[in-house]
């Protein structure tokens, strides 16, 4: 059977080596051996004898999704094998953390990580301005993360003199040790996505960095 399906780029190859790798630019390869963690659900092929379990829902095992406050949750899987995870065909990033390293990521935006790194649950100050709050989680450790975004990435340099203020729907994740904050805007909300006059955008200041996906179109909206 011939076909431009089978090319190489798309034949999954085995690892050499434990750990996450791109098996190309929608989906992650993990090779475990041991344990990892991953969004339940976005798991699409495995191989090999892996357990997958539900990490508890409690505070300290959930990421919270941005602006609706809803829970992402996350499953460890434990075992040798290999896995594949993707989420909606979404770009997929991996970050390498290095010791001292930190960045914090906006919940629906995680894919997977390696167990070695920690993550905390963070609401941002004043984030019920939003409606049902900004969580985000931040990473620290070392060790792998890999993340999702709707479309090419847009990274903005931040600086104490020059501040950013990004939408709460577009932003990915930013530079842990940044000054955040809810900016409201009455003359911006009446110029973007129909808004009835007023918008609320998160405001970072600082030394660092913010990540931003060009979309604004929320998963919840996007369902209907």
């Amino acid at each position: 059977m011939k076909s431009d399906l089978f090319a190489a780029e798309n034949m999954a190859q085995p690892s050499p080596t434990p750990g996450m790798t791109l098996q190309n630019p929608k989906s992650v390869k993990y090779t475990v051996n041991g344990d990892m963690l991953a969004r339940q659900g976005s798991m699409v092929a495995f191989r090999g004898n892996l357990r997958f379990e539900r990490k508890g829902q409690g505070i300290g095992g959930m990421l919270k999704r941005a602006v609706t406050g809803e829970g992402l949750a996350l499953m460890s899987v434990t075992g040798q094998g290999e896995a594949w995870f993707a989420h909606q065909a979404e770009h997929c990033f991996i970050i390498d953390f290095e010791p001292g390293d930190s960045l914090t990521v906006n919940g629906r935006n995680v894919l997977c990580f390696d167990s070695t790194l920690s993550y905390e649950i963070k609401m941002l100050k004043g984030g019920g301005m939003t409606g049902g709050g900004l969580f985000n989680s931040l990473f620290t450790g070392t060790g792998k993360l890999a993340v999702v975004c709707d479309g090419n990435p847009i990274i903005i340099p931040v600086t104490a003199q020059n501040p950013v203020y990004v939408d709460t729907d577009a932003v990915v994740g930013w530079s842990a040790q940044l000054e955040t904050g809810l900016h409201r805007s009455q003359s911006v909300g009446s110029m973007i996505r129909g808004g009835s006059g007023e918008a609320i955008q998160l405001m970072l200041r600082g030394d660092g960095f913010v990540i931003v996906r060009p979309s604004e179109v929320t998963e919840t909206a996007a369902a209907h």
